[in-house]
């Protein structure tokens, strides 16, 4: 190509990075651990049906897939999942537990044989589901968290740690499971034993709150036949939320909690490191890890304000010491092992990684999943970092990623198109890494600015709290906010600003189109829709009662249901859209989008939507995530007036 610059307008530019490479490379690495001195973490394979693989890393450095298509570890618990394996490593080699998505049982793996099952399948409404396995071997157990459904509803369910014999006994038998707590609280995360043996601890937290609402801390005394007992809370409350909790090697309770306004770590009740700093977020699913104790008594450490980063603390001085390298931002997703430390990291020019930090050297090092890049990194957006104001002068945080091209310059005087991204969640935060889906726009010559909404995690619980009983007004202003002041300083074209989302950022993408006269059109994806469906019996059990803190309880607010539901304003709608819903979704279901189209029937609002078999709340089939990819750019062709060569043309309805 040169270093020859041609001048073409914005939204046309050629670009490399088509739907196919964006598919290829979404999802990322997750529940890295140790079995032996192996690390090994699962692994998306969105060419092989979405399944998430599990990924070897022998001593010698070798890496292999360990179970071939169609096994899939991947926990349904709480819906989101939880760490769906845990391994040991014996004289004779290794010893997997893991849970397969298909039928949630857990299996039994030793390398060289087949998976044995080791939990029974249960005929009633969602079976037997399994999270945060832990193998202990001088038990002949594994324990871990035992989602049950007791009837054929969303909400027939009930949660205990079980401990689940390794020899397969349980495996056709239920009452060869071994219950071991009474089942007192709605939610429970998997137990921590202490290193001596003699303690267990856990979280646990009850509707309505949600987790980053308030949690209990429990601990409880192992009896010599392996029973809990003496269970006591030892932090946490309704306006507290523990978000892990650990020992260290000399027996010391370590845990996260936010009851400073921030998730700081304490060790036996003392601050370690006081900061205005996350060191914990929300638990979205069982056994994330910000935070792991060292065999030395340093702790490995996720934190940040905003972006995250990877370091040491030391507990006794408060100090911290960051590990160097490409990576900005670090998953929940730590293991330690003697000295070593394992995460998950990525930055604005590199996507996830493996990454292992020597703590002796502080060298860090990229281990696993490795970064290449697909295409010339002169193709990758440059993202900058940006606070605006949004109404009342509040801080609104976000990321903008202007349109990016080696080759290629709009004529002058061309304002760019730009889509406004809203994270789901919604209390969760989007991280500035290197995304194949935004460079796919911003290569072609359409801006993307992703906004961190009042209601986000990263800043703290103050600025989290922003959307108690505020959702589909405060993320709605935030996101128009950071619209117009793109437009407004010149670096957005006000005329062609466009809004997507997934789940709960479908829902403010919808609440956008129908309350704001923003934007020119927008793309929705398995939202959520209608407020006054989307609650107990009606959604998953785990977010059935998230609304009394996001809109306020429904006997006392009524009104206020209807009156933010994009499906009672669907008349307002006048814009073009685009609707995407996988048809599996048990969080988001497809009568939701069935509802507000029905909503908008013979108003003439040009519109398409597309469902997907086989895909529940997320998409992770490659053939989907390619189909919806392309209709999106086509929605932003035909409405932003782009010539986009090569994408199929998304036919609008009215």
């Amino acid at each position: 190509m040169g270093d020859e610059v041609h001048q073409q307008a914005y939204g046309s530019w050629p670009s490399p990075i088509d739907a196919a490479l964006a598919a290829a490379h979404d999802g990322h690495p997750e529940w890295v651990g140790f079995v032996g001195d192996e690390v090994w973490w699962t692994e998306p394979r969105p060419a092989e049906g979405g399944r998430r693989a599990l990924v070897r890393r022998g001593t010698d450095g070798a890496e292999e897939s360990v179970l071939p298509a169609p096994w899939n570890v991947r926990s349904r618990v709480i819906e989101y999942g939880g760490r769906p394996w845990d391994g040991v490593m014996r004289d004779d080699g290794p010893l997997v537990v893991f849970t397969h998505f298909a039928d949630q049982r857990l299996y039994r793996y030793e390398p060289g044989g087949e998976p044995r099952p080791l939990t029974p399948v249960s005929p009633v409404g969602g079976g037997l589901r399994w999270a945060e396995p832990q193998v202990d071997l001088a038990r002949g157990e594994v324990w871990c968290v035992l989602e049950e459904f007791t009837g054929d509803g969303p909400d027939d369910v009930r949660r205990v740690l079980a401990a689940v014999p390794l020899d397969g006994s349980a495996a056709d038998d239920r009452a060869a499971v071994r219950e071991l707590t009474d089942g007192r609280h709605r939610f429970v995360t998997g137990p921590r034993v202490s290193p001596d043996g003699r303690r267990a601890a856990w979280l646990a937290w009850d509707h309505p709150r949600m987790p980053w609402d308030g949690t209990e801390l429990l601990v409880g005394e192992v009896g010599d036949d392996g029973t809990l007992h003496t269970v006591h809370t030892v932090a946490g409350g309704p306006e507290e939320a523990v978000a892990q909790v650990e020992w260290s090697a000399d027996g010391r309770l370590l845990y996260a909690s936010d009851r400073s306004g921030w998730w700081n770590l304490y060790r036996d009740g003392t601050p370690l490191c006081p900061r205005e700093e996350e060191f914990a977020g929300p638990l979205w699913k069982l056994g994330l890890r910000w935070f792991a104790p060292l065999g030395n008594g340093l702790i490995a450490v996720v934190h940040g304000r905003g972006s995250t980063v990877f370091g040491i603390l030391d507990p006794e001085s408060g100090e911290v010491v960051d590990a160097t390298g490409p990576w900005t931002e670090f998953a929940p997703s730590l293991a330690a092992h003697g000295g070593r430390v394992v995460a998950v990291g990525a930055g604005p020019r590199t996507g996830y990684e493996v990454v292992e930090l020597d703590t002796s050297s502080g060298h860090a090092r990229a281990i696993g999943a490795r970064h290449r890049d697909p295409v010339d990194p002169a193709y990758y957006p440059e993202p900058r970092i940006r606070t605006f104001t949004g109404p009342g002068g509040r801080e609104v945080h976000a990321h903008v990623y202007p349109p990016h091209h080696p080759g290629r310059t709009a004529p002058d005087g061309e304002l760019p198109p730009y889509v406004i991204w809203a994270h789901g969640g919604p209390t969760s935060r989007v991280p500035l890494v290197l995304d194949l889906e935004i460079a796919y726009f911003t290569s072609r010559g359409i801006g993307v600015a992703e906004v961190n909404y009042g209601g986000s995690t990263g800043y703290g619980r103050a600025y989290r709290e922003r959307l108690r009983e505020q959702w589909g007004v405060v993320d709605v202003e935030d996101c128009a906010a950071v619209a117009r002041a793109l437009a407004e300083e010149g670096t957005a074209d006000p005329g062609r600003l466009a809004i997507r989302g997934g789940s709960a950022g479908g829902w403010t993408t919808a609440a956008s189109l129908t309350t704001t006269d923003v934007y020119a059109c927008g793309t929705i994806v398995y939202p959520v829709l209608d407020l006054a469906t989307w609650g107990p019996g009606e959604t998953h059990d785990f977010e059935s009662r998230y609304l009394e803190s996001l809109i306020g309880p429904l006997t006392e607010v009524p009104a206020r249901y209807a009156e933010r539901s994009p499906t009672a304003h669907a008349d307002r709608l006048t814009v073009p859209f685009l609707l995407l819903q996988g048809l599996d979704d048990v969080i988001c279901p497809p009568a939701q989008c069935e509802r507000f189209l029905a909503g908008i029937a013979g108003r003439g609002v040009p519109h398409a939507y597309l469902t997907f078999a086989g895909e529940g709340h997320g998409f992770r089939r490659a053939e989907t995530m390619v189909r919806a990819l392309e209709a999106e750019l086509s929605l932003y062709a035909q409405v932003f007036e782009l010539d986009v060569p090569g994408v199929p043309e998304l036919e609008l309805r009215t």
